[in-house]
Order: structure tokens, then sequence, then C-alpha cells
């Protein structure tokens, strides 16, 4: 075999774990003994550099120190090797779906569908796909004082939950267990097959009584052995304050529950509503106040609603368009009890349009130099 496992696949050492299951995949295709063109030789090669680069640990132990593997157990099908496999790699659904023919004409039982299902992260089996609920998605519509302030919500979801019952058990209650039939009480099922590298045993996960070894003596009448019912739930959504338009929540567990496994989680869409005076800029609330020429140049004050109600806002003398106010306290509420600032923009609205009498005055100030 290749001494340097990287050149064997064509990549670099910094390649991610991505860059290293398609370079094998390609290889793969390339050089599988069954397919015209093949390359016995270069398949296995392939083979034994992505059962050690496609595994963290031993990747790490052949970084550090050349061809040395964990448990003292060289690569399955290296020199030497009996054909027992690469980790449980198996590589028939892959001749099947890729039009190989059989080697030397013989019916080969391949199914490269668990490996490319388990090792490239595509379908698994069964049982394990059972083993956490869908997660669900909602949207919620939010107020701006909502958005700032926190809210709760009580949403109704039509959802697969717990048979209330029976607990998601299956089965009827005070009824027992007996021991499963499908896996004599073993809790999983011990299956050999026939690969390029020789015979395979695999070991997966009973489906019938999902790894205990023991099955409801009686099913459960509510869900007919199921563990799990469509009902409809009530959820509660606690809002965080100061959440934006278009965040995301994640309620761990309250998705689609599946018996014997952990339930999918909720995810609820935040669409928040524009208000007319307020927009958020981080933790500060931004505004504006549109004043008059008189009070810019003499100050004065101005009543202002809020968020928080009605306040009133005192207005230095001399100030000048697009200056700002801050109110501290007045903004987004953040960690530790504190809120942001409200930002007060100042507007200074002129006149369309003056009388004599504001001409005339205007004039005069016109000879002060104002």
């Amino acid at each position: 075999m290749a001494s340097d496992y990287y050149q064997t696949l064509g990549i670099e050492k910094t390649a991610s774990k991505d860059d290293i299951k398609k370079a094998f995949r390609n290889l793969a295709h390339k050089y599988h003994p069954d397919k015209k063109g093949g390359d016995e030789k270069k398949f296995k090669e392939a083979s034994e550099a992505y059962s050690v680069l496609g595994d963290d640990k031993k990747r790490a132990e052949y970084d550090a120190y050349g061809r040395v593997f964990s448990e003292g157990a060289a690569p399955s099908g290296g020199a030497g090797g009996s054909g027992a496999g690469f980790d449980g790699f198996d590589f028939s659904d892959f001749v099947k779906r890729a039009g190989f023919s059989s080697a030397n004409g013989m019916n080969v039982e391949f199914d490269l569908g668990d490996m490319f299902g388990d090792v490239f992260g595509g379908r698994g089996t069964s049982a394990r796909r059972a083993t956490r609920g869908r997660d669900i998605s909602i949207d919620v519509e939010l107020s701006f004082p909502e958005s700032v302030f926190g809210a709760e919500r009580r949403v109704l979801i039509a959802k697969t939950g717990l048979c209330n019952t029976c607990r998601g058990s299956g089965g009827k209650p005070g009824a027992g267990e007996k021991t499963c039939d499908t896996c004599n009480g073993k809790g999983q099922i011990r299956e050999t097959r026939r690969s390029f590298f020789g015979s395979m045993q695999t070991v997966r996960p009973c489906v019938a009584c999902r790894g205990a070894g023991k099955v409801p003596a009686e099913k459960c009448t509510e869900c007919r052995g199921h563990g799990v019912v469509k009902k409809q739930e009530e959820i509660l959504v606690r809002v965080p304050a100061g959440i934006d338009d278009g965040e995301v929540i994640r309620m761990t567990g309250a998705g689609e529950a599946v018996a014997g496994g952990t339930a999918g989680d909720l995810y609820i869409k935040v669409h928040v509503a524009k208000h007319s005076l307020f927009h958020k800029e981080g933790a500060n609330l931004i505004t504006e106040l549109p004043i008059k020429l008189s009070t810019a140049l003499l100050g004065g004050e101005y009543s202002l609603k809020t968020l928080d109600g009605d306040m009133t806002v005192k207005i230095p003398e001399g100030i000048t368009h697009g200056e700002i106010l801050r109110v501290r306290g007045k903004g987004v509420p953040v960690s530790g009890g504190k809120r942001g600032d409200l930002m007060i923009k100042i507007k200074i609205d002129l006149p369309n349009k003056l009388s004599k009498d504001a001409k005339r005055l205007i004039e005069e100030l016109k000879k002060e130099g104002i």
C-alpha cells in the first residue's frame, strides 16, 4: 500500500473531512474492480487511506506517528489482511447504483448504500432515523414594543406527541413486558453480508423493541403500541427582550416526539411590526423630534410619546438641525437589568410661508447677523 495516505487520495494535509470524503468517492467510482477500467490495487489503497483519514482519532495518530492505529490494529484490507473490511464498510449498493457488473459473473450481495449512508452522512438505518423526532417551525408576529420589552405567546400546534395513556411505552398500563421475539431479548440484530473484502458482520438496534430487549405484553389501546399519537398541544413561547425582526427562537424538545427517542425541536421565527416613531440600533431606541425655529434659537420644552409613556424633553437654546439628545436608560433592556438609551434626533421645521410681521422680524434678525 502507499505510504502516504494524503498522496493516495490526492489531497493536502490540511484537507477538511468533506474534502476527504469527496476525494475517496471519486476514486472509488474510478477504480472499483467491477467497473470497466477499474484497478483493484488502487481501489484498496484508496479504501485504506479513507478508513484512516476519515476517522478523526486515526487521522491524528497517523499525522503524529505514521501508520500506527488505535488498539494496535492495522487497517482492514491492508497488506496481509484477510479482507475483513474497513470499519464496517459495505460496498454493494455502490456496485448496483453505479451499474457495475458482478465480480467474476457472481451474484454479489453488496449493499454500498450502508457505507454511503453511515460514512457520508446520507441515509442510515431506519432504527437510527427513528431516534429523534422531526423539528417544527412556526412564525410569530410581534408589535414593536413587544420586541423591545419581551412577550409571551401561547401557540396551538398539531404534532406527534407521546401517548398520554402509556407515556410513550406503547404498552397497556399494568400489563407488564415480555422478551422480544425478534432479537430474543438481546436488543440487537446481527447481520452478516458478503462484500468485496469478504464477509462482514454488522450490529444494529432491534427495531421491534428499540434496543431494550423487551416489548409490552399487551399494546396500548390509545396509540396501538406506537407510543405516540397525533394531537394538539398548547405551548408557551417566551420571547426575550430586544429580539430583532427575523430572529429565530429554538425550543429544545418541543418538536415532534418519537417513542424510545428524543423529541425534535421547535423553531419560532419572529416577525416584528414597524413602529411609526421608533426604530432600534443595538440597545438604543432612535426617534425624531420636530421643533420650531424659535425653539431651536431660544430653547424650550416639548412633550414626547415614548414606549414608557409621555415625557418632557428640554430643548437647549441654540440647538442645531440633526443634533441628538440622549436620554439614558430609556432604550432596550439588556442583561443585568440595564437598558440602552433613547436617542432623540432634532429636526427643525422651517415655515413654508411667512407673514409680513414675521418677515419684518426676520429682517431685524438678519441685521443682527443671525
